[in-house]
């Protein structure tokens, strides 16, 4: 191999690659999945992360090392999805903090990019778990850096062979640090993940690229009432100009962008606007804000850098041509009735947001005044951009957001740390009941300190279960599954498994109903009749008779029945 640097074309045509080769190969990534479940969404998520990093790559013109580490980190960053997205996002955004100031890399500067990446991504989990792409990500990094240190290798070729090569070894160990991978037979599949997507990047360096199509698609955002958005008056939009632009600092003329010019930057803008969004990096600042002065708002960011990728829309313009666009749909079936009054609603205290799995769900979280649902779930983890829209439409100073499964939280979390003009309040609820629970647990009158206190209390209280069916063959908790088989899950994993459904879902509820539960809550997804349901009901009725049962349909997919039990 001749190439003894990587330049920005080559790591262009790498990234892309590697973004390539994770599409190709992310259905395979998902049956890693430890539990044998039809949702194993590792694969999916890295990919629509990496996607949408790509497609910002995709658009550059004159690429230089600066601008493409920029586009990933970017791009990467508000399109994460699922706790593996997250983290893949973290790897390339440390990864592109060491080369953005490079016109080459070299093996020395690789060394220290992936470290950086370690070490962004480490920062970025509050609780690290060995024997995950985290530990494959740190293995490569201290590998990197021995090679680098000992300078053995000479060639870029032999360094990054002998890296990923020791990267799958890592990989491979990994069921040896997490029992369960061990049982289930197989490897960590976002470290699996992160091999791909770098084998596709050393495919493209030795003239053989993966190719790409960027299209994917993307979890849905919707609003928590049943009035559509087209029926608000312009006269509610207060700011009305969508203003948007990225700042370009130069590092070479010794000025950094502090915290507290971070800090002076979002107390400005939200002076003369809201739905704000500041996030920053050593060399860029991207802003978001509504504003009624665009370019004052442009004119601020021009004090600390040159600008790029303005974009001004007048969404007073936008939502009329929406209003006239949606009346003349529905003029026919209108024509008759009387005009209702638009009253402008003023912007709350408290506002609510939650990722919801089915059309029944969706209505019990808007009996419980949730304002804007997200719909997602294990299929289909929504984004940190999804997270961020939904956080826009919201009109309340504080926003409580119930991620409602564990795979969700890390995006949630992302997301209230780039809104500035809005205090988040992330309820790192695992399941739709323990969202629930939460939610009714809210009382108006108590601080947002107090409710996030009693909040976290109340999703304490509840045991969740689910009831799917297998897609392989596996051995797990003890338990020997069949490809097709029914399987009840608690919180602690596989508690029941059967080949009938009302049998498999009541051996579940043994395992979470004990002396002191007093409410079991059933509810019913899109496989299940009503008949069979109502059936099962009576028969938890019977059987513990000391508990209320109350039964909802849910229309999830996936899961046959979601069960609580407080």
């Amino acid at each position: 191999m001749d190439t003894v640097v990587i330049n920005a074309g080559l790591l262009k045509e790498m990234f892309l690659s590697g973004a390539g080769n994770l599409e190709k190969h992310k259905e395979w990534i998902n049956e890693l999945n430890v539990f044998p479940v039809p949702d194993g969404d590792t694969g999916t998520n890295m990919t629509l992360t990496i996607m949408s990093a790509a497609k910002e790559v995709q658009s550059l013109e004159d690429v230089t090392m600066e601008k493409l580490a920029k586009a990933i980190s970017s791009g990467s960053l508000r399109g994460a999805r699922g706790n593996s997205g997250v983290i893949l996002s973290q790897l390339l955004r440390g990864f592109c903090k060491e080369i953005s100031g490079c016109d080459e890399i070299t093996i020395d500067v690789l060394a220290r990019a992936f470290a950086r990446a370690r070490e962004t991504a480490y920062k970025a989990v509050m609780k690290p778990k060995e024997g995950t792409i985290l530990t494959v990500a740190k293995g490569m990094a201290d590998k990197a850096a021995e090679l680098a240190e000992e300078g053995t290798v000479a060639e870029l070729d032999d360094f990054i062979k002998e890296v990923l090569e020791y990267g799958n070894e890592v990989l491979n160990r990994t069921p040896e640090m997490l029992p369960v991978l061990k049982e289930a037979g197989v490897v960590d599949s976002g470290g699996q993940g992160l091999m791909v997507v770098l084998q596709g990047a050393y495919e493209a360096f030795c003239g053989n690229p993966v190719s790409l199509d960027t299209a994917a698609p993307a979890a849905g955002v919707s609003s928590g009432t049943k009035a559509p958005e087209a029926n608000i008056s312009t006269a509610d939009i207060r700011f009305g100009y969508c203003t948007e632009f990225m700042i370009l600092l130069n590092p070479e003329t010794g000025k950094k962008f502090t915290e507290a010019d971070e800090q002076e930057l979002k107390s400005f803008l939200l002076s003369i606007g809201d739905s704000l969004v500041v996030v920053s990096d050593e060399e860029i600042v991207k802003v978001h804000v509504h504003t009624n002065d665009p370019g004052i708002a442009i004119q601020k960011g021009l004090s600390y850098g040159a600008l790029t990728r303005m974009k001004i829309d007048n969404m007073r313009i936008e939502h009329e041509e929406k209003l006239i666009k949606d009346a003349a749909k529905v003029a026919d079936s209108k024509k008759d009735e009387p005009a209702e009054p638009v009253k402008e609603e003023p912007r709350k205290e408290y506002g609510f947001i939650a990722v919801s799995i089915g059309e029944g769900i969706d209505e019990i979280f808007r009996g419980l005044h949730v304002d804007c649902l997200i719909s997602g779930g294990q299929t289909m983890n929504p984004s940190t951009e999804d997270m961020l829209e939904a956080i826009d439409k919201v009109n309340a100073d504080r926003i409580f957001i119930l991620p409602n499964n564990k795979n969700i939280i890390l995006a949630a979390e992302q997301a209230a740390k780039l809104t500035a003009d809005k205090k988040i309040i992330v309820i790192p609820s695992r399941s739709v009941p323990q969202g629930i629970a939460a939610l009714i647990s809210f009382m108006a009158e108590c601080t947002p300190e107090e409710n996030q206190e009693t909040m976290m209390e109340a999703m304490g209280n509840v045991k969740t279960g689910q009831v799917t069916y297998a897609v392989r063959n596996t051995s797990i908790d003890g338990k020997t599954i069949h490809e097709g088989d029914f399987m009840g899950i608690d919180d602690h994993g596989i508690a029941a498994v059967g080949t009938e459904l009302g049998q498999t879902a009541m051996e579940l509820l043994d395992s979470m109903v004990d002396e002191d539960s007093e409410l079991i809550s059933i509810y019913y997804g899109e496989g299940v009749v009503e008949e069979d349901a109502r059936a099962l009901e009576k028969a938890v009725s019977e059987k513990y008779g000391d508990c209320d049962v109350e039964l909802y349909s849910g229309n999830q997919p996936v899961y046959y029945y979601l069960m609580s039990v407080e």
